[in-house]
């Protein structure tokens, strides 16, 4: 029975689980995506998303409290001064897991944990999906800069057949 036992443990002393959790943490808020295992990232996910909450609003005492959790100050800035501007509409469900597959060493299922506002992918499916009309307007333009090139000789011969009679 699991009575009691409602966090992973990730087979860490309490101190070691925190300051993995506190890494990670700050790892994602500057990378914004990171490669783990499944079990991290779900510990990870209930470690991070009360501290991008409590980023929306900016007071001293909020920002000493996630630094208290996250012992690094370029992580603080980066989360109340990019990250909370982006999520500030969003009522939850600031990190995403995207399963990726096993490892190959021990079998450990792995994943990628990213925050939602910051998916690269969505961003090069939106630029794949504008590319092909941006390519179609350059075969337009390189087609119509080559035809006055090749007309311009065309029109000059003459004139200097004009010329020479």
């Amino acid at each position: 029975m699991r009575h009691n036992k409602k966090i992973n443990h990730l087979g860490r002393t309490n101190t070691h689980r925190d300051a993995m959790l506190s890494n990670m943490a700050c790892s994602l808020i500057k990378h914004k995506r990171i490669f783990t295992t499944t079990a991290k990232a779900k510990a990870l996910r209930k470690y991070v998303e009360p501290l991008i909450t409590k980023s929306k609003e900016d007071t001293t005492h909020s920002r000493r409290t996630v630094f208290s959790y996250l012992q690094d100050k370029y992580a603080v800035t980066e989360l109340f001064k990019e990250i909370s501007q982006k999520i500030a509409d969003r009522p939850g469900g600031y990190t995403r897991i995207i399963k990726t597959g096993n490892r190959l060493g021990d079998n450990a299922s792995m994943c990628f944990i990213e925050l939602v506002d910051y998916d690269e992918n969505m961003m090069k499916d939106t630029a794949a999906k504008k590319a092909p009309k941006t390519r179609r307007s350059r075969k337009k333009s390189a087609a119509a800069a080559e035809a006055p090139v090749a007309e311009a000789p065309a029109t000059e011969a003459p004139a200097e057949e004009k010329a020479a009679e």
